[in-house]
């Protein structure tokens, strides 16, 4: 049974997975549109929208170090300072009067090689190429 059993475990042992997460939202913020498998992608949508969060909720604060401590959170679950200075300079203002929803799941359909199902992964409302 899997009573409180959370997350997926994506066929990885603990720190695999840690990586795995960490490196595909890094990827997402930095190109902001990434292709990968629907599991994995499920995986990481919540995640993402909270960290955008977190810069918005330090950006609008009045007290200084809500700031510092809405990075310094960002900076720990990144671990890539470019990352968390696109999160919270260009992210999180872009995304100031949204209540939620930053991430779009697009379907794509099956990878040729096994049929894994393959979603493009992407922030809403982001500039055109």
């Amino acid at each position: 049974m899997r009573h409180k059993v959370a997350g997926k475990h994506l066929g990885r042992t603990k720190d695999q997975r840690k990586m795995l997460r960490r490196n595909l939202i890094n990827q997402l913020f930095r190109h902001e549109r990434i292709t990968t498998t629907e599991a994995k992608a499920r995986a990481i949508r919540a995640e993402a929208e909270k960290l955008i969060t977190v810069a918005k909720k330090g950006r609008a604060h009045p007290n200084p170090a809500r700031g510092v401590h809405a990075r310094r959170l960002l900076l720990a679950r990144l671990s890539n300072p470019e990352s968390v200075t696109k999160v919270y300079d260009e992210l999180a203002p872009r995304y100031e009067t949204r209540p939620g929803g930053y991430i779009r799941l697009l379907k794509l359909g099956p990878r040729k090689g096994d049929a894994a199902p393959m979603v493009m992964v992407e922030l809403v409302d982001r500039e055109e190429e």
